[in-house]
């Protein structure tokens, strides 16, 4: 299966899943008379959004490169991801609120059986597409689809809430408010790690020094002499990677033979990596002195 095909089937499977989990708590909130389960219903509901945003990047994504997008559509995955980290931190927030809210009135969680079932069948099926997501999410490396693992997360949390509340707010009150202030707190973490990871990489970011040596012994070995490569830089676009570098050569090679070196160079990077190598070729004796 090719990775945005995984895409794309974490983000049906996830809107699927979380159309079925609404009716049952839903129906389950109707039933016991809980507004709290009833509440987290509409939470689960929205969390489809963010799935259709994974759909939509995945289809954008797999568009191939056009006159206005020379480098492809990689990047709408990245955008999908910083629009979860946001709805992420607003769902924090909206905790934090509830939380303030639970301990001004001195509310408890008070809830029936049926609701202890459902809340245990959420936690369970959240959880499940959250292991999913983040295995999808590292297969394909897909910012999208790993933003939508820590959504999954945070619903599977708001229903842990719900249930520590059913078995101890009768005697402990105030536990269903802290365990809220926490679970916002991770939430906040994990919208934080999102929208950093995602803008570092639309701004562009440093390729590693792990990278930048596997290139360099990869250079030499290829041309079987030693190339120095220097002024290297990444440029993500999803799916699409560009690079460039500049390299020392003798000064008394011709252009034919140095834009050969430049050639194997390129095609081993690309071949091993799937980065488009461009290379900007420098005299030895003289520019690459100093670096």
């Amino acid at each position: 299966m090719r990775k945005r095909d995984l895409a794309l089937m974490e983000g049906w499977l996830s809107m699927v899943v979380n159309v079925l989990l609404f009716v049952l708590k839903y129906w389950a909130g109707f039933v016991s008379g809980s507004v709290a389960l009833v509440a987290d219903a509409w939470h689960t509901l929205s969390d489809s959004f963010s799935s259709a945003i994974v759909v939509i990047a995945a289809l954008v994504a797999r568009k191939p490169a056009d006159q206005k997008h020379p480098f492809g559509h990689g990047q709408a995955e990245l955008i999908a991801s910083i629009i979860i980290g946001v709805l992420l931190a607003i769902i924090g927030f909206e905790f934090i609120l509830q939380a303030i809210e639970r301990f001004q009135e001195r509310q408890g969680a008070k809830y029936g059986t049926i609701a202890i079932i459902v809340t245990v069948v959420s936690i369970l099926a959240k959880e499940g597409l959250a292991q999913y997501a983040i295995w999808a999410g590292e297969k394909t490396e897909n910012q999208a689809v790993k933003a939508d693992a820590w959504h999954h997360r945070t619903d599977a949390f708001s229903s842990l809430i719900i249930l520590v509340g059913i078995l101890a707010g009768r005697t402990i009150w105030w536990i269903d408010g802290a365990l809220s202030i926490v679970v916002a707190l991770l939430i906040f973490y994990a919208s934080y790690e999102i929208l950093r990871d995602s803008v570092n990489r639309i701004m562009g970011t440093d390729p590693g020094e792990e990278l930048k040596k596997e290139i360099q012994q990869l250079a030499d070995s290829v041309t079987s002499t030693k190339i120095h490569l220097h002024h290297i830089h990444l440029h993500d676009y999803g799916h699409h990677k560009e690079m460039t570098c500049h390299i020392c050569l003798p000064g008394e090679m011709t252009i034919e033979e140095s834009h050969a070196y430049a050639c194997r160079i390129e095609d081993a990077v690309l071949e091993k990596f799937s980065i488009f190598l461009t290379i900007h070729v420098e005299p030895r004796e003289t520019s690459c002195r100093d670096v």
